[in-house]
């Protein structure tokens, strides 16, 4: 049997924006190169994602070359947004843990703040090698991510899409579905696995680099968000819950860390080293 293949990669320049999907990324320490170095934030300080706002999904990031941006929502006037001067930073808080960020700037908070009609700000995480650590728990010394919800790369598998799919057509919510791998969010999905055969992943190569399994990721109330249309349903966390829960969590794709820097592209291999 052949080994699995990269089928697609995923880079969200604004965590909880619409991203896109290249034929290749480069892969540094903290994620794939230009993926969620943003985040928008409320007045207090606490990042704001499509668990309190699933229109963000509506809104689009588009990276340009050096790390800007182009922001597109309904209604609004595209914006293009440079990298800040790193001049001073803000506290900004991801999910408990105090991270410094720059503010992007007066045009970016108010393009932001009349698309989610709320006083919220931009912010660009300048330097991701020092600023936020992967939780020590799962990482070893001197690993970082960027503003993605914990780990620098999210791995999902097209066999346990389906494998899930299968389930959720079984129960109550069957109408929900089929649902696409968007509502996950990855960066990197494979093609060419058994349904959940990433449950024992412990390390694989993609490509030219290399990674550990951190966790498997537990998953919250974007899943239940359709990502084209910010409407929300039940699936699959019904689903889930019933045939996915492990030590409290809801889990589907496994989180990864770097062990070096490289590129991976569509098409390659994926070995599963142990």
């Amino acid at each position: 049997m052949s080994n699995p293949v990269l089928r697609s990669v995923h880079i969200h320049p604004v965590k909880a924006l619409r991203g896109f999907a290249p034929a290749e990324a480069e892969v540094q320490p903290w994620g794939l190169a230009g993926d969620r170095r943003w985040t928008v934030v409320a007045g207090t300080g606490k990042v704001v994602t499509q668990r309190e706002a699933p229109r963000m999904t509506l809104a689009a990031a588009e990276l340009l070359p050096g790390g800007d941006i182009r922001l597109t929502a309904p209604g609004l006037e595209p914006l293009t947004v440079e990298v800040p001067d790193p001049s001073g930073t803000v506290a900004v808080d991801v999910f408990g843990t105090e991270v410094q960020a720059v503010p992007a700037g007066r045009a970016a908070d108010a393009w932001f703040s009349r698309y989610l009609e709320a006083e919220v700000r931009l912010v660009h995480l300048d330097d991701p090698a020092v600023r936020r650590p992967v939780d020590p728990e799962y990482a070893l010394p001197g690993e970082t991510v960027s503003f993605a919800d914990g780990y620098p790369l999210l791995v999902t598998a097209t066999a346990s899409l389906d494998a899930l799919n299968s389930l959720i057509a079984q129960g109550d919510h069957a109408a929900e579905g089929p649902l696409p791998m968007n509502r996950f969010r990855p960066n990197l999905v494979v093609d060419g696995t058994g349904p959940w055969a990433e449950d024992g992943w412990t390390r694989l190569v993609v490509g030219e680099v290399t990674f550990r399994v951190a966790k498997p990721s537990g998953r919250c109330v974007v899943t239940t968000t359709d990502q084209l249309t910010g409407v929300r349903g039940k699936e699959p966390l019904r689903t889930l819950a019933v045939h996915r829960r492990r030590g409290g969590k809801l889990v589907f794709g496994q989180n990864l860390v770097p062990e070096h820097t490289g590129t991976v592209r569509v098409g390659d291999e994926v070995k599963i080293l142990d």
